[in-house]
């Protein structure tokens, strides 16, 4: 990881907090015709929430965090599509960051699971 990624994720500056945030910008028109999906933020950071919770928010390096099953979150990290989420000593079990290279459709996927798990959660 480099340097900036030590930082809480979503609180980092540079480009690569650019990067994230019009990312998440795309991804937000993404849903422009889904009542459901609305934008909110998560440590001062854009994000999209369903039902009034966040399911992705942009994160610090480029990165888009996003709230999946701990399963398929592995399988994204194993993929090196992905890094687990930590802040401070504490893994976030199923917050996971998704790395710069992965492409704007595999993204948009990525987080119509996440809204998807999310909506599905008790509240």
């Amino acid at each position: 990881m480099d340097a900036e990624s030590t930082e809480p994720y979503g609180q980092g500056g540079g480009m690569g907090r650019a990067e994230a945030v019009a990312r998440i910008e795309a991804l937000a028109e993404r849903y422009d015709d889904d009542p459901g999906i609305t934008r909110g933020t998560m440590f001062r950071s854009p994000g999209l929430a369903v039902s009034g919770r966040i399911f992705a928010f942009a994160g610090s390096g480029g990165r888009i965090i996003v709230k999946l099953p701990r399963e398929r979150g592995g399988a994204l990290v194993e993929a090196g599509d992905a890094e687990p989420v930590t802040m401070g000593t504490r893994t976030m079990r199923e917050w996971f960051a998704i790395t710069p290279s992965v492409g704007d459709a595999s993204l948009g996927e990525i987080a119509d699971e996440a809204s998807g798990f999310v909506s599905g959660l008790d509240g």
